[in-house]
């Protein structure tokens, strides 16, 4: 393969080398926090300004989640470096929320010269074994020779088949080190690693049957869909088959929610219909999804008379959790296409009525009230639903982790793939704040909304100083409930209201703002409620706005644990 760019210099040194690869790769912007292992590379950097653009964090971990806001809304890589030590081990968090939720990074840490590995010297800590379970694959550099290659490898790693996180630790004598530069040859296979398996015909001719001869298909539809950028290939499979299609929280978005063969979400807080009719469907096909057990329920009472096709980039998730009848291994965007080829068009019309007789009983017993209280305490779901209102499902909608989050995965509506941006597998508290932050650096111009609790807004609230650094523009919605609301759930319904160590006490925010000379508001009372949201949207820069929510108000519908997807609850009175 041609090389894409040869150097004028002959010689470079590793941390050059390392920016030179991120330039080839197409890398615009870095998230990471320096340190003495790491010195070199920024050194280096400090003459690639005008080229790659450092966003300097508060802590490491902001920096991952950064990273992972920039990839899930943009598709690309994300990138970050840090020092040894503690800069690299407050990496770990975002690396296994990376990797549970397959979001592409690659992180470059700075290590201790190599003659001191081994020794316990300041600032040294084992990195490949504390990072190797939380990667798709991690690798020690003690030699510059090897950089170019090795960072190619770890690109190519990082964004084929089943994305992940990558982590490359980089001795300091590497970094120092002056090698022969040939220039930078990007990477695009490696033996005895193949991300893209070839679909077998057979198996999608078998799924082409059973779809056509079944009676009550049913669709999940998976972030697989948006990792495989097959978004198109999915809807013409979905309209053509007229089957109706539920989503993931991480994969909605995938296609517009108010699409009408669109049914809602299914999981523990799903809605109903999705939950319930999963047991009554006779084809269910599972998209780039990986039956989750916050999606199943018991698994031993989950979709039992159904024959599954299952739809996946990776083999090790086939079969896994529930036996697929039909699997189909391979890229959706591949597979998809010949699936829809051999089709009938269909349009279900009477199942499509057994999804709407769900979404009454739904919307009347619970929707109604939660959008559209008369009375009481401000609710979570009227918030989202004047910030659907006002941004007309064109926004970017980024949050944290726990009661708002489902609030916000219930309600929300977008337009556009690749607007809902959560920590789904690993429910990191305090994702946000930086996940949104990364999130304005992937190139988007819709407006981006960070919705976060008042547990998870501390934790990473240092944050605060990144966005009063670099201005970019995101709107910071805090649903403040003055509890760890989903914790206090719990323990509501399955503990007798035995509220242990859940009641938090919190700052208050919009001072705390003031402090970053960020513009705040804060609301109580519904009837200031529309205005504060218009504000908060319309003003220049960032915002931070703090809603008082019913401090005691729970998420529903609710599968209980240990409970199937047959069993989910409306209201309170029947967990």
């Amino acid at each position: 393969m041609k090389n894409l760019h040869v150097s004028t210099e002959t010689e470079l040194s590793g941390s050059r080398i390392i920016l030179e690869a991120f330039l080839q790769e197409g890398v615009k912007t870095i998230f990471g926090y320096p340190g003495g292992a790491i010195i070199p590379i920024y050194d280096a950097l400090y003459d690639y300004k005008d080229q790659l653009e450092h966003i300097l964090v508060r802590h490491e971990q902001g920096a991952v989640h950064a990273a992972q806001g920039l990839a899930r809304v943009s598709g690309e890589v994300g990138v970050v470096m840090a020092t040894s030590g503690p800069g690299a081990t407050n990496l770990v968090t975002g690396l296994a929320d990376a990797l549970l939720d397959n979001t592409p990074i690659v992180c470059v840490t700075g290590q201790v010269f190599d003659h001191l590995l081994g020794t316990d010297a300041f600032q040294e800590i084992d990195v490949m074994n504390v990072t190797s379970p939380v990667t798709k694959w991690n690798y020690q550099v003690t030699d510059a020779n090897e950089l170019s290659e090795v960072l190619a490898k770890a690109f190519f790693i990082a964004r084929s088949g089943r994305p992940g996180p990558v982590l490359i630790d980089v001795t300091k004598n590497a970094q120092l080190q002056k090698v022969s530069y040939k220039g930078y040859t990007p990477c695009d296979s490696l033996r005895s690693y193949r991300p893209n398996p070839v679909p077998n015909i057979d198996y999608i001719e078998k799924a082409a049957v059973l779809i056509n001869e079944a009676e009550r298909p049913f669709i999940i539809a998976g972030q697989g869909i948006m990792l495989g950028k097959a978004e198109k290939e999915f809807l013409q499979f979905a309209e053509k088959s007229g089957i109706p299609v539920a989503w993931t929280v991480l994969g909605m978005s995938a296609i517009p929610t108010d699409h009408p063969q669109a049914v809602g979400m299914v999981g523990m807080h799903g809605n109903y219909g999705p939950n319930i009719l999963t047991n009554e469907c006779d084809v269910l096909i599972a998209v780039g999804m990986r039956f989750d057990d916050r999606v199943t329920g018991r698994l031993d009472q989950y979709a039992k008379q159904a024959k599954i096709i299952h739809l996946d980039i990776d083999k090790a998730e086939i079969s896994k959790n529930v036996k697929a009848d039909v699997p189909i291994l391979g890229n959706c965007k591949e597979t998809l296409p010949i699936l829809t080829q051999l089709i009938e068009v269909r349009n279900h019309s009477e199942w499509h009525k057994r999804f709407e007789y769900c979404y009454e009983i739904e919307h009347l017993k619970l929707i109604s009230h939660e959008l559209y209280p008369s009375e009481g305490e401000i609710t979570m779901g009227e918030v989202i639903r004047y910030l659907n209102e006002m941004t007309q499902g064109e926004a970017v909608m980024v949050s944290d982790v726990g009661q708002h989050q489902m609030a916000t995965c219930r309600y929300s509506n977008f337009k556009h793939s690749r607007s809902n941006v959560t920590s789904g597998g690993l429910g990191t508290m305090g994702f946000c704040l930086p996940a949104a932050i990364g999130a304005a650096y992937g190139g988007t111009d819709r407006p981006i909304i960070a919705i976060m609790g008042d547990g998870g807004a501390q934790m990473n609230i240092q944050e605060l100083g990144t966005l009063m650094q670099y201005r970019p523009d995101i709107k910071i919605l805090i649903l403040n409930n003055c509890y760890l609301g989903m914790v206090r759930q719990w323990q509501e319904l399955f503990h007798e209201e035995r509220y242990s160590s859940v009641d938090i006490q919190s700052p208050d925010f919009v001072q705390v703002a003031k402090g970053y000379h960020i513009a705040g508001r804060k609301v109580s009372l519904r009837e200031d409620l529309e205005d504060a949201l218009h504000e908060m949207l319309h003003h220049k820069g960032a915002f931070l706005l703090e809603v008082m929510t019913g401090k005691e108000h729970n998420v529903f519908p609710m599968i209980p644990q240990g409970k199937s997807v047959s069993e989910i609850v409306l209201t309170h009175n029947k967990v």
